[in-house]
């Protein structure tokens, strides 16, 4: 692999003598990952019906390797059940390392296409309130994708500059993600057009970007919160040096030790500029050492907590209306009976004051929630279902919120039955069951909705996230 000039150099000065053991590893093919939702399926039950070639992640408890020749993942009807996240195994450690409690209000600051959002949100389970923020609205949608067909329902997903949540969120996350925009060195080997796309002034270009982005978020976190911020790239300059920036902008911020893996390397405090020892709680993953890409990760502490929970992450410890209670204000509204009676066959518990109905389209909003008035929303909480001509139909969100046993009328499907591909691709399928609106499952895991007349299932699946 070619590699432009200034890099060569640039690498050759940091690695030393490993550089040619790096330049060779980029000859050889990438690793390929896949991360459990452990939201809908502990690991231990996805390996009983696992059907791929997996090997462990040793850094990440719910990620494991597969073997690209052989597995198709995300052709797997497991996939469409949100089963798994398809992500680097590399780009894994982020998300893994921020300590997520329950009721937590995390931010995830960057965060197309969702990756690490998704498993945020698992952390979560449910609880407290995730916000996930791109500032490209085009992106954004794939993120708002990935949410949705995870079963997220606890999620504000926006569209927003930093500046603009800074305005409305000071000190108000317990924990935030920056996974930082950056010139990507360390994802040469998966995709060539990164290659190409560099130049001698992207690292500065970037440093400065990433240096605002960190200002905004030191800002938005709350005394005793804790913030991972990452990049995909060996830069000092935007790595080292741009934590050390993140480090002056508060005394009350420190580094935390992170977990570390024997193929991970520390962080280097010799290439940042105030030769700060702490640096070395950073970590770095290089390709030529471990099965993954390039990667840079810290974890920063804001100290000066009064929080009762400290890391306990208990709903016993703290004071359950202070985080529980959100600012936002429901518009309430009673609900239309075409909408309670399709709930008398929704086995799920569901506090119907939270409902609200805007332009036909009804959203359950969680408890936590705060005012999003002037932000640019792409998903308020979770979007249920919209009110057509006097009838409700259940969205696709809704589907994937919903575990096997929460409707009452399922048509359940083994993933090797010829009909879940022609389901997938929004097909009328023959089933067996009451007339009417039906969930399908595969393996006893939710795909999405169909409507019933005598043994022919009329498709409802999404037609933007069919099988093609």
């Amino acid at each position: 692999m070619e590699l432009p000039k200034t890099f060569e150099a640039n690498m050759r000065a940091l690695l030393g003598d490993e550089y040619e053991k790096y330049a060779k590893c980029l000859d050889k093919p990438m690793f390929h990952g896949i991360r459990i939702n452990t939201m809908k399926i502990s690991v231990q039950d996805f390996l009983k019906i696992n059907q791929f070639h997996l090997k462990a992640v040793p850094w990440c408890e719910n990620g494991f390797y597969y073997d690209e020749t052989l597995d198709k993942p995300s052709k797997h009807p497991y996939y469409y059940a949100g089963l798994y996240y398809i992500q680097e195994p590399s780009a894994m450690t982020p998300a893994n390392v921020l300590p997520v409690c329950r009721h937590d209000r995390v931010l995830d600051l960057c965060a197309a296409p969702g990756g690490k959002s998704t498993e945020l949100g698992a952390k979560l389970n449910g609880t407290g309130l995730l916000v996930s923020n791109d500032i490209s609205a085009s992106r954004a949608k794939a993120l708002l994708k990935n949410i949705e067909l995870f079963g997220i329902e606890n999620a504000l997903v926006i569209s927003e500059a930093p500046h603009k949540l800074k305005e409305r969120f000071f000190e108000y996350f317990d924990k935030i993600l920056i996974d930082a925009p950056c010139s990507g060195e360390g994802m040469f080997r998966k995709s060539t057009s990164m290659i190409t796309a560099w130049s001698d002034d992207k690292n500065e270009s970037f440093a400065k970007l990433q240096r605002e982005i960190t200002g905004y978020a030191v800002d938005m976190l709350k005394p005793g919160g804790k913030l991972v911020y990452s990049t995909c790239t060996f830069s000092p300059m935007e790595n080292e040096q741009s934590v050390e920036y993140m480090l002056s902008l508060d005394e009350r911020l420190s580094l935390c030790e992170i977990d570390s893996w024997e193929e991970f390397d520390e962080g280097h405090p010799e290439w940042g500029s105030t030769n700060n020892d702490d640096l070395k709680k950073c970590v770095r993953l290089w390709p030529h050492r471990l099965k993954g890409e390039g990667h840079f990760v810290c974890l920063v502490k804001k100290g000066d907590t009064a929080d009762k929970r400290a890391d306990a992450g208990s709903i016993d410890v703290y004071d359950k209306e202070v985080y529980e209670k959100g600012s936002y204000k429901i518009r309430a509204s009673k609900l239309p009976d075409e909408i309670t009676e399709f709930f008398k066959g929704v086995n799920h518990t569901f506090d119907f004051s939270r409902f609200e109905i805007s332009q036909d389209k009804l959203y359950y909003i969680p408890e936590c929630f705060p005012e999003v008035k002037g932000l640019r929303i792409l998903r308020c909480g979770l979007y249920v279902g919209e009110i057509k001509k006097n009838r409700f139909e259940p969205s696709q969100a809704f589907a994937m919120s919903l575990s096997g046993d929460d409707y009452e009328n399922t048509i359940n499907l083994a993933c090797d039955d010829i009909r879940v591909t022609k389901y997938l691709k929004g097909e009328t399928i023959e089933a067996e069951g009451k007339n009417g609106w039906a969930l399908v499952l595969v393996d006893g895991y939710p795909l999405g909705w169909g409507k019933l007349n005598n043994g022919v299932l009329k498709n409802k699946y999404l037609p933007g996230w069919r099988l093609t």
